[in-house]
């Protein structure tokens, strides 16, 4: 909100017309009336004066409410941002630099996994800063709603993807709980870094990144642009009350009970599997070393094709 010395610079022209036009017609409307305080004694005019002096003060007081109403419009249109591709990495590698805590909700958070739990942690780790992560994802043991994200999915992008991968309700369970990994591993490897996960029923077509400074929504289709709310602004606190009861209606995973387990920088599958284990979020039956195995690789290694990450499996 602007303040009121910056208003009544912004305004001293109808201000300065209001206070002529009322104190003329405080002197001259007694006049009109029989009351000389003037002592001039004279009524010739005044009726006209009053009048045309009157018009100009609800001109003056018309000024300066199209003025506050104006800037109202444009303090509300500024709430609100319309970011796209090269910008919104712009604002997310700014952000990244002195954040200290992230909130995410979406589908399987391929983006928080692969970029923002890397880059929060390198930042942070840097500048000594205790940093909270809390991520909000779709159950991976729930095999119907991973059906659903996928048919959803494959309806945006019908065949492959630009990885050259199908959606799949097998690809989706494996890209969450990818996710969970990664979120542990980063953990393990920075005592500062506490990170919150859990697992929500639902399914969203939007993806929530609120950092110290902004909130950001996305969609999954990624030509689309972002919408983005500044702390400053109510919708800021509006979402992180969103995030906030959302959080505290989905199925928590206690990631303290991993505590005492260590991840290998590159995690095997026993590892893997006694992580899940502990955590209590099971691994679909059909889930082969070969399924863990991938798991790892987009956990750690986005970038590498599940070809060459099986290939790295077997040479250890």
């Amino acid at each position: 909100m602007p303040s009121f010395a910056s208003w009544l610079r912004n305004n001293v022209d109808g201000i300065l017309a209001s206070v002529i036009a009322g104190t003329t017609a405080v002197l001259i409307v007694p006049s009109v009336l029989g009351i000389d305080l003037l002592g001039a004694g004279e009524r010739s005019g005044a009726v006209t004066d009053v009048a045309i002096l009157i018009v100009l003060a609800l001109l003056a007081i018309a000024l300066l409410r199209d003025r506050s109403s104006t800037a109202r419009v444009r303090d509300d249109a500024s709430a609100v941002q319309v970011v796209h591709g090269a910008d919104l990495d712009r604002l997310h590698a700014e952000a990244y630099q002195d954040t200290d805590r992230w909130l995410f909700k979406g589908g399987i958070g391929t983006h928080l996994r692969t970029v923002t739990l890397k880059e929060c942690v390198d930042n942070a780790r840097a500048a000594q800063r205790p940093t909270r992560i809390q991520i909000e994802i779709i159950d991976p043991t729930d095999e119907a709603l991973c059906t659903e994200y996928a048919q959803y999915r494959s309806s945006l992008n019908p065949g492959s993807d630009r990885h050259g991968e199908k959606w799949t309700t097998a690809r989706v369970q494996r890209e969450a709980l990818a996710t969970i990994l990664a979120a542990c591993w980063y953990r393990e490897r920075f005592t500062l870094l506490r990170v919150e996960i859990a697992l929500s029923r639902v399914m969203t077509t939007l993806r929530w990144d609120l950092s110290s400074n902004w909130i950001i929504l996305t969609q999954d289709e990624s030509a689309a642009p972002a919408v983005l709310f500044e702390r400053s602004r109510p919708h800021y606190r509006a979402y992180d009350r969103e995030l906030a009861a959302s959080f505290e209606q989905a199925k928590r995973v206690d990631v303290a009970l991993a505590k005492e387990l260590r991840l290998s920088d590159e995690p095997t599958v026993d590892e893997v599997r006694t992580l899940f284990g502990t955590l209590a979020v099971t691994l679909p039956e059909s889930f082969t070393d070969t399924d863990v195995t991938d798991i790892v690789r987009r956990a750690l290694h986005p970038k590498d094709s599940p070809q060459r990450a099986a290939s790295s499996q077997r040479k250890r």
